[in-house]
């Protein structure tokens, strides 16, 4: 894939990122759906997984693939920091425990952790792809 397309699938995915990070803070605000909501954080994470991994020309066939490949090609060089790992397993393991393990309602406060997690892993990862000339500088 030449550096344009990599760049536009970068954007892509970040886009889908915050149309996810977005989601979560509307059913959040409503005071209900704390089941989806942490659902959505874990794929605002995941969609920024996927533009990471665009950069060095991995496409994941498998969600603990992708995990293991951000750890592996971005956290363990120190292009992350160690926190993105933490932050990623975590909201790996809740979505799964809350979409196919837990019977009863997904208490607000592991939906807003979910959320904080979401939110700072994608802004580690928008940091990066921006220094490293894969998105453009915010406009304020």
């Amino acid at each position: 894939m030449n550096p344009e397309d990599v760049r536009a699938l970068v954007a892509l995915r970040m886009q889908e990122a915050d149309d996810a990070l977005r989601d979560v803070r509307l059913l959040l605000a409503e005071g209900q759906g704390t089941r989806s909501a942490v659902s959505r954080a874990y794929y605002a994470a995941f969609y920024s997984v996927l533009a990471l991994l665009q950069t060095v020309g991995e496409v994941p066939k498998k969600h603990k693939g992708a995990i293991a490949l951000i750890d592996r090609m971005f956290v363990k060089t120190s292009r992350l920091p160690a926190a993105c790992s933490k932050w990623l397993h975590r909201l790996f393991k809740v979505r799964v425990q809350d979409d196919y393990e837990r019977v009863e309602p997904v208490p607000m406060e592991r939906a807003l952790e979910a959320l904080e997690m979401a939110q700072q892993f994608v802004k580690e990862v928008r940091g990066y792809l921006t220094r490293e000339g894969f998105l453009a500088e915010p406009k304020d």
